[in-house]
Protein backbone atom coordinates (compact mmCIF):
# COMPACT_ATOMS: atom_id res chain seq x y z
CA UNK A 1 0.00 0.00 0.00
CA UNK A 2 2.84 2.36 0.86
CA UNK A 3 4.41 1.81 -2.55
CA UNK A 4 1.07 2.44 -4.29
CA UNK A 5 0.59 5.83 -2.60
CA UNK A 6 4.13 6.83 -3.44
CA UNK A 7 3.58 5.88 -7.05
CA UNK A 8 0.42 8.08 -7.30
CA UNK A 9 2.25 11.09 -5.86
CA UNK A 10 5.08 10.71 -8.34
CA UNK A 11 2.63 10.59 -11.27
CA UNK A 12 0.89 13.78 -10.12
CA UNK A 13 4.20 15.62 -9.72
CA UNK A 14 5.38 14.52 -13.15
CA UNK A 15 2.06 15.68 -14.70
CA UNK A 16 2.38 19.16 -13.18
CA UNK A 17 5.91 19.57 -14.34
CA UNK A 18 4.91 18.53 -17.82
CA UNK A 19 2.59 21.56 -18.32
CA UNK A 20 4.06 23.28 -21.39
CA UNK A 21 6.23 26.26 -20.60
CA UNK A 22 4.40 28.40 -23.15
CA UNK A 23 1.09 27.64 -21.39
CA UNK A 24 2.49 28.85 -18.11
CA UNK A 25 3.74 31.97 -19.84
CA UNK A 26 0.25 32.50 -21.31
CA UNK A 27 -1.28 32.18 -17.88
CA UNK A 28 1.13 34.78 -16.50
CA UNK A 29 0.50 37.09 -19.49
CA UNK A 30 -3.28 36.80 -19.13
CA UNK A 31 -3.01 37.66 -15.46
CA UNK A 32 -0.84 40.67 -16.29
CA UNK A 33 -3.28 41.79 -19.00
CA UNK A 34 -6.19 41.57 -16.57
CA UNK A 35 -4.29 43.71 -14.09
CA UNK A 36 -3.38 46.29 -16.79
CA UNK A 37 -7.01 46.43 -17.96
CA UNK A 38 -8.21 47.17 -14.44
CA UNK A 39 -5.58 49.92 -14.06
CA UNK A 40 -6.54 51.54 -17.40
CA UNK A 41 -10.21 51.45 -16.48
CA UNK A 42 -9.46 53.26 -13.26
CA UNK A 43 -7.37 55.86 -15.08
CA UNK A 44 -10.05 56.48 -17.69
CA UNK A 45 -12.66 56.88 -15.00
CA UNK A 46 -10.48 59.30 -13.03
CA UNK A 47 -9.67 61.34 -16.14
CA UNK A 48 -13.25 61.78 -17.28
CA UNK A 49 -14.25 65.46 -17.69
CA UNK A 50 -16.86 66.15 -15.02
CA UNK A 51 -20.28 67.14 -16.26
CA UNK A 52 -20.54 70.91 -16.16
CA UNK A 53 -23.76 72.51 -15.09
CA UNK A 54 -24.68 75.91 -16.56
CA UNK A 55 -24.05 78.83 -14.22
CA UNK A 56 -27.14 79.92 -12.40
CA UNK A 57 -28.44 83.12 -13.95
CA UNK A 58 -30.65 85.68 -12.32
CA UNK A 59 -33.70 86.23 -14.49
CA UNK A 60 -35.46 89.56 -14.22
CA UNK A 61 -39.20 89.15 -13.83
CA UNK A 62 -41.04 90.38 -16.89
CA UNK A 63 -44.00 92.12 -15.31
CA UNK A 64 -45.95 95.25 -16.10
CA UNK A 65 -44.88 98.26 -14.05
CA UNK A 66 -46.15 101.83 -14.31
CA UNK A 67 -45.67 104.09 -11.33
CA UNK A 68 -47.78 107.16 -10.77
CA UNK A 69 -45.28 109.97 -11.29
CA UNK A 70 -46.39 113.61 -11.55
CA UNK A 71 -45.53 115.09 -14.93
CA UNK A 72 -44.23 118.39 -16.15
CA UNK A 73 -42.65 119.59 -19.33
CA UNK A 74 -39.37 121.44 -18.84
CA UNK A 75 -41.18 124.46 -20.27
CA UNK A 76 -44.58 124.20 -18.55
CA UNK A 77 -46.00 127.29 -20.26
CA UNK A 78 -44.08 126.91 -23.50
CA UNK A 79 -41.30 129.33 -22.56
CA UNK A 80 -38.66 127.63 -24.71
CA UNK A 81 -36.84 130.91 -25.38
CA UNK A 82 -35.83 130.99 -21.68
CA UNK A 83 -32.51 129.11 -21.49
CA UNK A 84 -33.35 127.86 -18.01
CA UNK A 85 -36.32 126.00 -19.49
CA UNK A 86 -34.72 125.19 -22.83
CA UNK A 87 -31.97 123.38 -20.91
CA UNK A 88 -34.20 122.37 -18.01
CA UNK A 89 -34.65 118.64 -18.66
CA UNK A 90 -32.38 117.66 -15.74
CA UNK A 91 -34.15 120.02 -13.35
CA UNK A 92 -37.60 118.90 -14.53
CA UNK A 93 -36.69 115.20 -14.26
CA UNK A 94 -35.30 115.61 -10.74
CA UNK A 95 -38.39 117.61 -9.76
CA UNK A 96 -40.77 114.89 -10.97
CA UNK A 97 -38.76 112.22 -9.14
CA UNK A 98 -38.63 114.08 -5.82
CA UNK A 99 -42.33 114.94 -5.89
CA UNK A 100 -43.11 111.29 -6.66
CA UNK A 101 -40.94 110.18 -3.73
CA UNK A 102 -42.70 112.62 -1.42
CA UNK A 103 -46.18 111.78 -2.77
CA UNK A 104 -46.75 115.37 -3.81
CA UNK A 105 -48.83 116.65 -6.69
CA UNK A 106 -47.37 118.99 -9.31
CA UNK A 107 -49.13 121.71 -11.27
CA UNK A 108 -47.74 123.82 -14.11
CA UNK A 109 -47.12 126.94 -12.02
CA UNK A 110 -45.21 125.04 -9.31
CA UNK A 111 -43.23 123.23 -11.98
CA UNK A 112 -42.26 126.49 -13.75
CA UNK A 113 -41.33 128.08 -10.44
CA UNK A 114 -39.19 125.13 -9.32
CA UNK A 115 -37.42 124.54 -12.65
CA UNK A 116 -36.33 128.17 -12.94
CA UNK A 117 -35.44 128.39 -9.24
CA UNK A 118 -33.29 125.25 -9.40
CA UNK A 119 -31.47 126.65 -12.43
CA UNK A 120 -30.84 129.97 -10.65
CA UNK A 121 -29.59 128.07 -7.59
CA UNK A 122 -27.16 126.04 -9.68
CA UNK A 123 -25.86 129.16 -11.41
CA UNK A 124 -25.28 130.97 -8.12
CA UNK A 125 -23.78 127.99 -6.31
CA UNK A 126 -21.86 126.18 -9.05
CA UNK A 127 -21.67 128.52 -12.03
CA UNK A 128 -23.62 126.27 -14.43
CA UNK A 129 -27.12 124.89 -14.93
CA UNK A 130 -26.92 123.64 -18.52
CA UNK A 131 -26.31 120.03 -19.51
CA UNK A 132 -25.66 118.79 -15.98
CA UNK A 133 -23.84 115.47 -15.59
CA UNK A 134 -25.28 112.71 -13.38
CA UNK A 135 -23.01 113.18 -10.37
CA UNK A 136 -23.76 116.92 -10.38
CA UNK A 137 -27.49 116.25 -10.60
CA UNK A 138 -27.18 114.07 -7.52
CA UNK A 139 -25.01 116.51 -5.55
CA UNK A 140 -26.35 119.87 -6.71
CA UNK A 141 -30.06 119.22 -7.27
CA UNK A 142 -31.12 116.22 -5.21
CA UNK A 143 -28.89 116.69 -2.16
CA UNK A 144 -28.14 120.43 -2.05
CA UNK A 145 -31.40 121.85 -3.38
CA UNK A 146 -34.01 119.29 -2.38
CA UNK A 147 -32.10 117.75 0.56
CA UNK A 148 -33.18 114.35 -0.77
CA UNK A 149 -30.72 111.49 -0.38
CA UNK A 150 -32.48 108.26 -1.35
CA UNK A 151 -30.61 108.16 -4.63
CA UNK A 152 -27.71 106.31 -6.17
CA UNK A 153 -25.69 106.13 -9.35
CA UNK A 154 -25.38 102.96 -11.39
CA UNK A 155 -22.83 102.61 -14.18
CA UNK A 156 -22.55 100.41 -17.27
CA UNK A 157 -26.15 99.31 -17.09
CA UNK A 158 -28.18 96.92 -19.24
CA UNK A 159 -31.86 96.80 -20.14
CA UNK A 160 -32.36 94.22 -17.39
CA UNK A 161 -30.78 96.57 -14.85
CA UNK A 162 -33.42 99.19 -15.64
CA UNK A 163 -36.26 96.66 -15.47
CA UNK A 164 -34.96 95.33 -12.14
CA UNK A 165 -34.95 98.81 -10.58
CA UNK A 166 -38.51 99.41 -11.79
CA UNK A 167 -39.58 96.02 -10.38
CA UNK A 168 -38.07 97.10 -7.05
CA UNK A 169 -40.32 100.14 -6.98
CA UNK A 170 -37.70 102.71 -7.97
CA UNK A 171 -37.52 105.37 -10.64
CA UNK A 172 -34.71 105.68 -13.15
CA UNK A 173 -33.36 108.95 -14.51
CA UNK A 174 -31.46 108.40 -17.73
CA UNK A 175 -29.30 110.77 -19.81
CA UNK A 176 -29.99 110.56 -23.53
CA UNK A 177 -28.88 111.36 -27.00
CA UNK A 178 -32.32 112.75 -27.73
CA UNK A 179 -31.81 112.59 -31.47
CA UNK A 180 -31.73 108.79 -31.28
CA UNK A 181 -35.11 108.61 -29.55
CA UNK A 182 -37.00 109.58 -32.69
CA UNK A 183 -39.71 111.41 -30.76
CA UNK A 184 -41.96 113.13 -33.34
CA UNK A 185 -42.86 115.85 -30.83
CA UNK A 186 -39.29 117.10 -30.44
CA UNK A 187 -38.20 120.08 -32.48
CA UNK A 188 -36.13 118.44 -35.21
CA UNK A 189 -33.59 116.95 -35.03
CA UNK A 190 -34.04 116.69 -31.25
CA UNK A 191 -31.68 117.49 -28.35
CA UNK A 192 -28.23 115.94 -28.37
CA UNK A 193 -28.21 116.04 -24.56
CA UNK A 194 -31.42 115.15 -22.80
CA UNK A 195 -32.76 113.69 -19.55
CA UNK A 196 -35.98 111.83 -18.82
CA UNK A 197 -37.66 109.73 -16.13
CA UNK A 198 -38.30 106.03 -16.71
CA UNK A 199 -41.37 105.17 -14.66
CA UNK A 200 -42.45 101.78 -15.99
CA UNK A 201 -42.10 98.85 -18.33
CA UNK A 202 -44.55 96.91 -20.50
CA UNK A 203 -43.28 93.36 -21.23
CA UNK A 204 -46.11 92.78 -23.70
CA UNK A 205 -44.88 95.47 -26.05
CA UNK A 206 -41.24 95.57 -24.88
CA UNK A 207 -41.54 99.30 -24.16
CA UNK A 208 -40.32 101.57 -21.41
CA UNK A 209 -42.86 104.03 -20.05
CA UNK A 210 -41.37 107.47 -19.43
CA UNK A 211 -42.12 110.97 -18.29
CA UNK A 212 -40.25 112.87 -20.99
CA UNK A 213 -40.01 116.58 -20.14
CA UNK A 214 -38.88 117.45 -23.69
CA UNK A 215 -42.48 117.75 -24.85
CA UNK A 216 -45.83 118.64 -23.34
CA UNK A 217 -47.02 115.26 -24.65
CA UNK A 218 -44.34 113.45 -22.68
CA UNK A 219 -46.45 112.04 -19.84
CA UNK A 220 -46.33 108.21 -19.87
CA UNK A 221 -44.62 108.39 -23.25
CA UNK A 222 -43.48 104.98 -24.51
CA UNK A 223 -40.20 104.11 -26.19
CA UNK A 224 -39.18 100.75 -27.58
CA UNK A 225 -36.78 99.20 -25.06
CA UNK A 226 -33.94 98.91 -27.57
CA UNK A 227 -34.43 102.42 -28.95
CA UNK A 228 -34.30 103.90 -25.45
CA UNK A 229 -31.33 101.80 -24.36
CA UNK A 230 -29.31 102.67 -27.46
CA UNK A 231 -30.00 106.37 -26.83
CA UNK A 232 -28.66 106.33 -23.25
CA UNK A 233 -25.49 108.42 -23.14
CA UNK A 234 -23.98 110.32 -20.22
CA UNK A 235 -22.68 113.82 -20.87
CA UNK A 236 -20.51 116.28 -18.91
CA UNK A 237 -21.60 119.45 -17.15
CA UNK A 238 -21.33 122.57 -19.30
CA UNK A 239 -22.81 123.96 -22.47
CA UNK A 240 -22.48 121.36 -25.21
CA UNK A 241 -19.18 120.09 -23.86
CA UNK A 242 -17.72 117.35 -26.09
CA UNK A 243 -18.72 113.78 -25.25
CA UNK A 244 -15.54 111.74 -25.53
CA UNK A 245 -16.81 108.29 -24.57
CA UNK A 246 -20.18 106.55 -24.52
CA UNK A 247 -21.24 105.65 -20.98
CA UNK A 248 -24.58 104.07 -20.12
CA UNK A 249 -25.11 105.31 -16.57
CA UNK A 250 -28.29 106.13 -14.67
CA UNK A 251 -29.64 107.66 -11.44
CA UNK A 252 -31.88 105.51 -9.25
CA UNK A 253 -34.43 107.25 -7.04
CA UNK A 254 -36.15 105.38 -4.19
CA UNK A 255 -38.93 106.30 -1.82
Amino acid sequence: MYYLISLVIMVVVLFVWQIPADRQENMKLNKANDSTSITLEKKETNNQIPETKPAKQTEVAQKFVDQDVPFTSQAPFGGWSDERQQDGCEEASALMAVYWAKDKGLNSFTAWEKITDISDFEQRSYGEYRDITLSDIVDHIFIDYFAYKKISLKNDISIDDIILELNNGNLVLAPMDGQKLGNPYFKAPGPERHMLVIRGYDPGTKEFITNDPGTKRGEAYRYDENVLFEAIRSYPTGYHEPIKIIQKNIIIVSK
